[in-house]
């Protein structure tokens, strides 16, 4: 039988590996203190993104 903290603790793994996914450093930080506030011990890769975005960038057309 799983527990309340381990639902919320499955959870925050999902929303982790989306937010890796997607390279959003500071989104990552934020699930990991959630983490570490319920109890949860994670090693943590470096991350080197300078800029976190939400979306891609739209591509530029080139001029003919």
């Amino acid at each position: 039988m799983t527990t309340n903290n381990d639902t919320i603790i499955a959870a925050l793994l999902i929303e982790r590996a989306g937010y890796v996914r997607r390279n959003l450093p500071a989104r990552i930080k934020a699930v990991d203190a959630a983490l570490a506030a319920h109890g949860h011990q994670r090693e943590t890769a470096a991350l080197d993104a300078a800029v976190e975005r939400a979306v891609q960038p739209k591509a530029r057309r080139r001029k003919p």
